[in-house]
């Protein structure tokens, strides 16, 4: 077969992440989660068996490149977690996010076949606006390029001044402007309806978490308010997630709290990610292929008779 489940670990908040084998014995990993209140989970699937980025708060970017994902296997991914959902009794998936393991723009083709193939619909019949890839954006080509996929576009920024842009995404090559006027191009030449858009910033106490870089961000908003007709911003604030980094530590609420009044007290849209499954190393960040000790709910083998 293309990928086969080979574990499932289920965290106390019903986070759910699924450890994927591929046909050469290669693993990724992806997540399902539930948000009971709105009845729906999302999924975040992996692009890449590791990744060559580095980003010095990822516990991918320490595993290296190994190979990008086929867009059959990035598919598989949506598929078995569709299954998985009914079979622990989830909410059905109705939203997936290229954030998993990898970086889709060093896997263009094969990321925008899989999406458009989730938001057809003949195949998979996912909302357009409902499947998200997010890019840490080698260079300002790549919004354009993946652009092509009929989905919403993210760009992980994690800060816009270039000299601390560079310490946390050390293979940064080009200044935060080059980027943006990337970014500005691709998004000027999308339908109305995928010109909302998210900016994600992982928050590290001490290092990127202070009122200026709160105001620097403000001022990056506005350029991409001035500039593309009727975009909609949305900057996720993504508590760092432990990943045993020497230095780097997840701010108290109190500062992150702090950090997006400053943000919505300047006209900037911006919501708190919820830390889910980090008891399971399934957070934002944490995700690296590790086989674990005993499953908590479901080793696959006892249920893959009811898997076709």
């Amino acid at each position: 077969g293309i990928a086969v489940p080979a574990a499932v670990h289920v965290s106390g908040d019903r986070t759910t992440k699924l450890l994927m084998r591929m046909a050469d014995g290669l693993e990724v990993e992806c997540v399902i989660i539930p948000w009971e209140e709105r009845g729906a989970s999302t999924l975040c699937v992996s692009s890449q068996v590791g990744c060559r980025q580095g980003c010095t708060f990822c516990a991918t970017g320490r595993m290296g490149i190994i190979r990008s994902l086929t867009s059959d296997e990035i598919l598989a991914q949506l598929f078995y977690a569709r299954k998985i959902t009914r079979l622990v009794d989830l909410p059905n998936i109705d939203n997936v996010v290229f954030m998993g393991m990898g970086e889709p723009s060093d896997n263009i083709p094969n990321v925008v076949s899989a999406a458009n193939a989730m938001v057809d619909p003949e195949r998979f019949a996912m909302a357009q606006t409902k499947v998200t890839i997010s890019t840490v954006a080698p260079n300002p080509d790549v919004f354009e390029n993946l652009c092509e996929a009929n989905c919403a576009v993210a760009w992980s920024v994690h800060a816009v001044r270039d000299g601390l842009r560079k310490k946390l995404v050390p293979t940064t090559r080009h200044t935060m402007v080059e980027l943006r006027e990337g970014y500005i191009a691709a998004m000027s030449k999308r339908s109305r309806n995928l010109r909302t858009t998210m900016l994600e910033f992982a928050l590290i106490d001490g290092v990127n978490d202070a009122d200026d870089d709160a105001d620097a961000i403000v001022e990056f908003v506005r350029v991409l308010y001035d500039r593309v007709e009727g975009i909609k911003v949305v900057v996720n604030l993504i508590p760092f997630n432990d990943i045993g980094h020497p230095t780097f530590r997840k701010p108290s609420l109190d500062s992150v709290r702090r950090f997006q009044n400053r943000l919505v007290q300047n006209k900037v849209f911006t919501y708190v990610r919820t830390t889910r499954g980090d008891d399971e190393s399934a957070a934002c960040g944490q995700l690296a292929t590790k086989r674990k000790g005993k499953v908590k709910v479901a080793a696959l083998q006892d249920v893959t008779h009811l898997l076709p």
